[in-house]
């Protein structure tokens, strides 16, 4: 079966169509995506603006149109907290439906929590034991933990790399006050959620998902992304705590020549390495493994566990 899969995320909107079925590895056909980082589009009410909406809407229209010309015989599509957090959420929906036809399902932060703790879970196995696993989008950031498919706790703060940089890093490179006053937020935000995963005991596995990871073990001395979905990759918080503050000195364009830094997320790396450094400090956490997996392939398992029990 072939299953497009649109992602409508705060960094990037991503059509992804893979072949799959029941009990299967799902694996990738095509994609098609583009740097759309909605929350750049958000205006002083928390709206997004006319602009980003016209961008979205084209995008939506080109994915169904991919999708319908290779043989896709169904299609998700969900967006999360860049759309979840618009004060104009709601009518970016309908609008979408009205002139696309696409029905866009809203993800809470606990659902993308969750579904995200599904694909780890499903990559590492039950030998994994009790999964810790941390992602960082571009307007959230989720923490999950459990011992079964689905995480005991899930749980999503809006730490997103792009709300950050867009909320304390004006200048680039920034100055070394925003960087204090970030690190100040992020700690003060994690500080509840922190203790809610600390109170369910030492996870056996650690795993962090999202492109933001990727990037930072990537930069940290961890495999590129051309070895291969199979090579162990691991992000050490020493490592992480010598390049977080090599990035606060960097303006966003040398963080671009950086190995497996975009020259898009470029600009949001600082934030995201705040944001890692804080969770990993507050949890105890030396090391954590990448997941080649994140959201989207726990939407598309979830999909098929639904198929085969109907």
């Amino acid at each position: 079966m072939r299953l497009g899969v649109l992602d409508i995320g705060s960094n990037t909107v991503h059509m992804l169509l893979v072949d799959a079925f029941p009990g299967a590895r799902p694996i990738p056909y095509t994609s098609h995506k583009q740097p759309l980082q909605l929350i750049q589009f958000l205006e002083d009410d928390g709206s997004i603006s006319a602009e980003g909406q016209t961008k979205l809407i084209e995008f939506v229209g080109e994915a169904a149109t991919i999708a319908k010309d290779n043989g896709a015989e169904d299609m998700m599509a969900f967006a999360t907290s860049a759309l979840r957090d618009a004060t104009n959420g709601p009518a970016i929906f309908e609008r979408v439906l009205a002139e696309t036809g696409t029905q866009l399902v809203e993800l809470s932060g606990q659902e993308e929590a969750a579904a995200t703790f599904l694909a780890v879970r499903r990559w590492y196995g039950w030998g994994s034991g009790t999964i810790l696993n941390l992602d960082i989008g571009g307007g959230s950031f989720e923490l999950a933990m459990g011992a079964k498919e689905q995480p005991k706790l899930a749980l999503s703060v809006p730490l997103g790399a792009g709300r950050l940089t867009r909320d304390f890093f004006a200048e680039d490179p920034p100055t070394a006050k925003s960087v204090k006053e970030a690190r100040k937020h992020i700690r003060a935000t994690l500080e509840g959620p922190l203790e809610e995963i600390e109170r369910l005991g030492e996870p056996t596995l650690v795993a962090g998902t999202s492109k933001s990871f990727r990037s930072l073990a990537r930069i940290a001395g961890s495999a590129p992304e051309a070895d291969g979905p199979y090579v162990r990759r691991e992000l050490l918080l020493q490592d992480l705590t010598l390049w977080t503050t090599r990035l606060s000195a960097m303006a966003s364009d040398d963080r671009a020549e950086l190995p497996g830094v975009s020259a898009v997320r470029a600009r949001q790396l600082l934030a995201a390495a705040l944001v890692a450094q804080a969770a990993m400090e507050g949890l105890n956490v030396e090391s954590m493994q990448i997941c080649p997996w994140a959201l989207r392939e726990g939407l598309i398992l979830r999909r098929f566990d639904h198929l085969m029990t109907t």
